[in-house]
């Protein structure tokens, strides 16, 4: 870059009136150049016709160049200003460009202490709302971090949270069940002592990506507490608790008595352990998801947990089940509530419990999953994607093709008939909800 400077040896300050500098400004050459109004404080106006202050200097005999604004944000007064003050700097052998970029971390440590780990995380659940699919989501965290957190380390700044403080939080003591007992909480509360640390750790984590603190997370398990606490799985309370679920045997006899029971929960059950979905996306239901012509059920992707549309073919007996209900409009409800609404998922646990079973909702895809894996000849990778659970995209993309889903309606089919495999109980309790609408 070819640079035409005014002699630096001019030492006259203030040469330059507002109106000169806005003709220097608004001119254009072949090249740079720089305007010099004395004391080491030039307008520097490129070929594009962008205008900068800066101040030129030497300092143990480097020549140096600070930046003091563009033009006209920056006006020739205030520039005149910011040169005077970088001389006086300049004066006592000191570098103004240090002196600057010390103003500057001093200006954001002190805008860190004034953000709480409370104001944080309270931040951080605004600015992942939008992105949580369930509203108890935001409401689970908020709980979490008031119970356990913010009262040790809620009106710490955010930026001095360190590893200590993390500790503090997880090895407090809590009650028991037993209302006598203490113990500390990520021995008493594994689980929950967990997602703390997880919670901790993304609140600390987008507080150092916004600049509200610097340095290694200090509620990371790799490679830090990991090294300070016992491995969850390890602890008594911490090993992972199955849903509890029927053994294969059991499924038959179950939906004998199932099939009889009445009600609009015992209906949405069965159609749940027909389909082998899950409580939410059966509950949640609507008739516009199901093409009655092609047998099939068509979930959004926003209403299941991975986030993609999910479509389960339905066999003869679902459609039997769907056929027996009062009908609705398309934006209705397949299985509402006696008073409207979406069933609770305890009303469907309150139908096992009725008919004296030792198992969940959740736990009946378990038994498909068992029932395929030991009494048929499907490949595991297509009883995974009957459940929706997430598979490699090779694997998904090699049973995506033209006969998957024919082949995911023999499956559906067998597992329906292997549910009936016992005679039927003689009750009239489907229609009877199609008679009493």
């Amino acid at each position: 870059m070819v640079i035409c400077m005014e002699s630096d040896l001019a030492k006259t300050l203030a040469r330059f009136s507002a109106l000169e500098v806005e003709r220097l400004a608004a001119s254009k050459g072949d090249k740079t150049r720089m305007h010099h109004d004395g004391g080491g404080l030039y307008l520097c106006v490129d070929r594009r016709g962008s205008a900068n202050w800066v101040y030129r200097y030497t300092l143990d005999g480097r020549a140096r160049t600070m930046g003091l604004g563009a033009f006209p944000k920056v006006g020739l007064s205030k520039a005149r200003k910011a040169a005077a003050a970088a001389r006086e700097t300049h004066a006592s052998r000191s570098d103004p460009l240090d002196k600057r970029q010390a103003e500057r971390e001093a200006e954001r440590a002190a805008r860190r202490q004034k953000v709480t780990f409370k104001k944080a995380a309270k931040d951080y659940i605004a600015s992942k709302r939008d992105e949580w699919k369930n509203p108890k989501h935001a409401a689970q965290w908020s709980a979490t971090l008031e119970t356990y957190a913010y009262g040790i380390i809620g009106d710490l700044a955010v930026s001095d949270v360190d590893n200590a403080a993390v500790l503090r939080v997880l090895q407090q003591e809590v009650s028991l069940a037993d209302g006598k007992n203490r113990e500390r909480l990520w021995t008493a509360k594994p689980e929950t002592a967990s997602r703390l640390r997880g919670r901790i750790e993304a609140v600390l984590g987008w507080a150092t990506a916004g600049g509200l603190r610097v340095g290694d997370n200090p509620a990371r398990w790799a490679g830090l507490l990991e090294h300070q606490l016992p491995s969850k799985a390890k602890l008594p309370r911490g090993r992972v608790k199955h849903h509890r679920a029927l053994s294969i045997d059991d499924v038959p006899d179950f939906m004998e008595k199932l099939r009889a029971a009445n009600g609009m929960g015992a209906r949405a059950l069965e159609f749940g352990i027909l389909t082998a979905a899950r409580s939410g996306e059966v509950r949640g239901a609507t008739w516009a998801e199901v093409d009655l012509k092609a047998r099939v059920w068509n979930i959004p992707g926003n209403r299941m947990k991975a986030g993609r549309d999910h479509r389960i073919p339905l066999s003869q007996a679902a459609m039997d089940l769907l056929a027996a209900l009062p009908g609705g409009e398309s934006d209705e409800l397949i299985f509402p509530a006696p008073r409207g609404g979406v069933l609770s998922d305890m009303t469907l646990a309150a139908v096992i419990k009725r008919l004296n079973c030792d198992a969940v909702p959740h736990g009946f895809r378990s038994s498909f999953r068992d029932w395929g894996a030991e009494r048929t000849n499907y490949p595991n990778e297509m009883l995974e994607l009957a459940l929706a659970h997430t598979v490699s995209d090779k694997v998904e993309a090699a049973y995506r093709r033209g006969d998957m889903f024919d082949k995911r309606r023999k499956l559906m089919d067998a597992w329906s008939e292997f549910c009936a495999s016992k005679p039927r109980a003689a009750g009239d309790n489907v229609r009877s909800l199609r008679q009493k609408a």
